[in-house]
């Protein structure tokens, strides 16, 4: 019997499923567009680039932006920041949602436990803007915060003029946006989990946390492993957007991240071939985490993207 060649087998796949494919064509579109043709501008951050010679009429530079940063007075500082922020927010912000997953999967008053994840939820549709302005509003030396803090016998201070309080501010406010919206994944895999299991373990004489640690648990593992790895993948990459609204330069010493730096260099500064290597850096290095974390989950808990 002759075998059939792939390109048969495509053929007939993409004539059965060709609604399924119509419908990805959009995204694929998106992803063209706005993901892999701007790849082709990365040749500017080995170029000394300037508008009116354009991508292909300006001189190259080799390595020399790269050189620049990394023998720069920044490389440390920006870098120092990005790890600690990130490594405190996965550090708290990561377990976070897993555990309230787990305290809601317990819950059995089902009109409290929808009250509970709306409220949970609402911060996550908030504006950023929003968001920072608040935290401004809170943290600022006449503001509710201090105010508790003064009546406990501290002392005010606009706290987001020191530059030991932004991390804590930080990771906080974070915590309190995304722990609803985080934990959603989780419920999902949760609801996921065989009944019968549960049913086996009362049997064996388990009780609710003897089930949470022998049953819930392993059952979320392999959706555990597989958030952890893509959020180590955006290990360097921490969201500029709310620092930017949130940091002045009396705190850059905490809170200037390899983001922002790339924002005030390129679109500021307008030093675009500095800022896209600087990016270029930052791209690379989230992609060797990725690779890295997603070999070592492989071996150890056989669960993997790829």
């Amino acid at each position: 019997m002759k075998k059939e060649t792939f390109w048969k087998k495509a053929g007939k796949d993409l004539k059965k499923n060709r609604g399924i494919y119509l419908m990805a064509l959009p995204v694929l579109a998106f992803y063209i567009c706005f993901s892999y043709i701007p790849i082709y501008g990365l040749q500017i951050a080995f170029k000394n680039f300037n508008l009116g010679d354009g991508i292909w009429g300006s001189p190259w530079s080799g390595l020399e932006h790269f050189k620049s940063f990394f023998g720069g007075p920044y490389f440390v500082r920006t870098l120092r920041n990005t790890v600690l922020l990130s490594l405190f927010t996965i550090l708290v912000s990561f377990p976070a949602p897993i555990l309230f997953a787990l305290l809601l999967n317990e819950v059995r008053w089902k009109s409290f436990k929808r009250t509970i994840q709306t409220v949970s939820y609402l911060p996550h549709f908030i504006s950023l803007v929003v968001i920072c302005g608040l935290i401004k509003e809170f943290t600022q030396s006449t503001g509710l915060i201090n105010q508790i803090i003064v009546f406990f016998g501290g002392t005010a201070e606009t706290m987001l003029l020191n530059p030991d309080r932004f991390r804590p501010i930080y990771v906080i406010s974070d915590l309190w946006q995304t722990i609803g919206w985080n934990s959603i994944i989780y419920l999902a895999a949760l609801s996921g989990i065989d009944p019968t299991l549960y049913d086996a373990a009362a049997v064996d004489g388990a009780g609710r946390f003897g089930k949470i640690f022998h049953v819930t648990i392993p059952g979320i593992v392999p959706t555990i492993v597989i958030m952890l790895i893509l959020r180590v993948g955006s290990f360097i990459s921490v969201g500029y957007e709310k620092i930017l609204l949130l940091y002045n330069t009396n705190i850059y010493e905490t809170a200037d991240v390899i983001s922002t730096f790339v924002y005030r260099k390129g679109l500021i500064e307008a030093n675009y071939s500095f800022s896209a290597a600087v990016s270029l850096f930052n791209s690379v290095v989230n992609f060797i985490l990725v690779v890295f974390v997603n070999r070592v989950s492989a071996r150890v808990s056989e669960t993997s993207l790829w």
